[in-house]
């Protein structure tokens, strides 16, 4: 009987290490990187609840990978002058992909969503929410990634910014690629560039599109 009480205890703690181990991850902050610009400014930048949802995709092509991507990129300028701050802040991702078929593979993106909040109050980096109705309804890109192996690096889109703190929201944005053979990998990045070419970007981890 004290044996299997031993071995009805050990199960059940088993059971409450698997339950602990598989809860539900929260939103937050991912990554972020911080540069003195050369008038001696602090520039910060972050990246907020980055989800890349690969999906199966709708040509049934075995070289097209495609995806859905939402997440927030927030900025921050501090020292003297920090509200005299202009620039363009920049999302977009680095791929890797082992070979491609043809003549190269070609990547697009569109954003159907994104918004755009340089407003001061209490949320991350002083601001609040998001401001509808979106900036952009819609931002399509394509490129041309030329043949593999190798890891190109597109910026999906930019905006102008100006103040001391803002963030740019991208919700369901869709990206494809097409004509690449094996796995894609690809790692966000968010970029702040000051007008007097000064700059920061912070790098994600890779998502795997397999």
């Amino acid at each position: 009987m004290k044996v299997f009480s031993r071995v009805l205890v050990a199960i059940l703690a088993a059971f409450a290490t698997m339950f602990v181990s598989t809860g539900t991850s929260h939103a937050g902050l991912d990554n972020e990187l911080s540069v003195v610009d050369g008038q001696g400014r602090t520039l910060t930048i972050q990246q907020w609840d980055t989800f890349l949802n690969g999906v199966f995709p709708l040509d049934r092509n075995r070289l097209t990978r495609e995806w859905f991507h939402s997440g927030k990129a927030s900025y921050n300028v501090a020292g003297e002058g920090a509200d005299e701050f202009e620039g363009v802040l920049e999302l977009g991702y680095q791929v890797g992909f082992p070979w491609s078929l043809g003549v190269g593979i070609n990547f697009s993106y569109t954003t159907p969503n994104i918004a755009f909040d340089g407003l001061e109050g209490g949320g991350p980096f002083g601001f609040d929410g998001i401001v509808t109705p979106p900036l952009f309804p819609g931002v399509s890109i394509s490129a041309d990634l030329g043949n593999g192996p190798g890891i190109q690096e597109v910026a999906t889109f930019s905006v102008d910014v100006a103040g001391e703190a803002g963030a740019v929201v991208v919700s369901n944005a869709h990206g494809t690629v097409t004509g690449a053979a094996g796995g894609v990998l690809l790692r966000p990045f968010a970029r702040l560039i000051s007008s007097t070419g000064d700059s920061v970007t912070t790098y994600g981890e890779p998502w795997n599109m397999n």
